[in-house]
């Protein structure tokens, strides 16, 4: 079990190394909060796959490479554990789903979204 968890990490690990204050994205109704929350503070969407190696790859980089501090109010969704929230999330704010995803809500609306090798910090601050 010790060498899938080398391959694949796992959520300790994960936990230990992120600068992220993630809130956890469990329940459809935390939609209107991150709608009402985005006039104040730019809302950060992240959808993972928690069985896919690419998704878990760009979490881990997007984690190591973030610098935005208290700038934006990061969400992080389980896809699927949570996939009723990532399809609505698709629907409310008219973006396409993908896996691993970022999508930036400011003023209620989608501003930015990008799938795997796309998600870059350096992209999601012109959005910011």
């Amino acid at each position: 079990m010790s060498f899938l968890k080398n391959i694949f990490g796992n959520n300790e690990q994960q936990k230990e190394e992120s600068k992220m204050s993630w809130t956890g994205l469990t329940h459809l109704d935390q939609l209107d909060m991150i709608i009402n929350d985005s006039w104040e503070i730019p809302v950060l969407i992240f959808k993972h796959s928690t069985r896919c190696i690419i998704s878990r790859t760009v979490l881990k980089n997007f984690e190591k490479e973030f610098d935005l501090g208290d700038k934006v109010k990061p969400y992080f969704l389980d896809l699927l554990e949570f996939r009723p929230i990532s399809n609505e999330i698709a629907a409310v704010f008219n973006v396409t789903h993908q896996s691993p995803q970022l999508i930036v809500i400011k003023n209620g609306k989608a501003v930015y979204d990008a799938s795997h090798d796309s998600i870059t910090i350096e992209d999601l601050k012109n959005y910011i």
